[in-house]
Formats: structure tokens, sequence, C-alpha cells
């Protein structure tokens, strides 16, 4: 019996340490920060990740460990949420303001860490304060661990990301401030865009390049 179980045990270690030893530490440095952008000819300072819309890609694959320092250096609180991430022994990291954690303040920093596990897909993450998603945004793609296939056909290619969002021509902060002291609805969007872009079926957009 002693002879079972310790064949049992060194059966978990083995397989432990495989899993450990295909696995990864991502790190990504995100920085909130103001900028401008023109859309729909109308030039607008945004709130947005590393200077751009949508923000940077993050890729990992299942069993990784995400780790994102982010520095907030816009005038606003901010949290970021993974969208979709299973958050095993980790809800602090999951983003939501007051529900799981405070506001990051202006000139503060933060570092979510967490394990990929038992996922595979294409997700995205974004800002959870106030509207602020609307412009703080990026996909996070898990790729099957080495050795692993995905759970559907092998793609004949793949392509970058496509994100799919939501324009205003005012700050995103001031129309939801507005809207609740008002109690009326959030207006419609300006436009709707595609990995940041408006395209080309609005009267005035200058943005005429490929979305990908």
């Amino acid at each position: 019996m002693k002879n079972v179980v310790l064949g049992l045990v060194w059966a978990v270690a083995l397989l432990a340490a495989s899993s450990m030893a295909s696995a990864a530490v991502v790190e990504h440095s995100f920085e909130v920060g103001n900028f401008t952008v023109e859309r729909l000819c109308n030039p607008l300072v945004i709130t947005a990740v590393n200077g751009s819309l949508p923000g940077p890609t993050i890729n990992v694959q299942e069993g990784d460990t995400l780790v994102v320092h982010v520095l907030n250096s816009s005038p606003y609180n901010i949290t970021i949420h993974w969208h979709g991430i299973f958050q095993f022994l980790t809800a602090w990291a999951d983003g939501p303001e007051f529900v799981t954690q405070c506001g990051i303040p202006p000139a503060s920093s933060y570092t979510y860490r967490f394990n990929i596990t038992g996922q595979e897909g294409t997700l995205w993450w974004h800002a959870h304060s106030v509207n602020l998603r609307a412009t703080v945004y990026g996909a996070l793609i898990i790729r099957p661990q080495n050795g692993n296939s995905y759970p559907f056909t092998q793609p004949d290619e793949e392509l970058p990301p496509i994100l799919f969002g939501e324009w205003w021509n005012r700050n995103v902060v001031d129309i939801e401030n507005e809207t609740y002291e008002s109690g009326g609805a959030f207006p419609e969007p300006d436009a709707y865009t595609i990995n940041g872009l408006p395209g080309d079926l609005y009267s005035c957009s200058q943005n005429r390049k490929s979305f990908i």
C-alpha cells in the first residue's frame, strides 16, 4: 500500500512539473494616458493604453501566468477587467471597480497577476471604470499549451484580431456623468468602429485604411 501511495505522489509531482515546464510568466506594461486622435474629422482627447486605439494585444498560452503592470497617467481612476478570464483564487485581479478593487488613482500604479487556467480562445480586456471602456480595450489571445491542439479544426490562416467598438465625438466620461445627472438614456454613438476606425461608411472619415 505504501508503494502505491508513493507511486501516486510521484505521478502527481511529475504531472505538476511537466505542466510548470510548459508554462511561462508573460509580463506587459500598460500606461493609461490621454492623447489626441482624429476620427470623423474631429480631433478629440481620449484615454487609452500605450498611446494606441485599440490597446496592445496580449498573447498567452493556457497555463501561463499573466502579469500586467498598469501605470495610470490619466486624470481618472481606472481599473482593467480581463473579460471572460476564470479567476481561480485571484478574484482581486478581476478588475470591476468598487467590486473587487478600488480604482487606480491618477499618478499611481497597480499590478495584476493571475493564471490562465483551463481556457483557450480569443477574449478581450477593457477598462471597468465609468465608460472608459469605449477607448481603453484590447484583445487577449489564449493559445493551447505546447503539444496540445485547439478544440476545433486548425484554421488555414491566422489574422490579427478584429475588435468592434463605439465612438462618440465627445469625452465619454462627461457623457456618462451628464446621463447619470439627467436620468436619461446613454446617447447613441456617433460611429461604430472596427479596430478603432470608423471606416468609409460615414460622411467624414479620413481614416481610409485597412482595419487589419
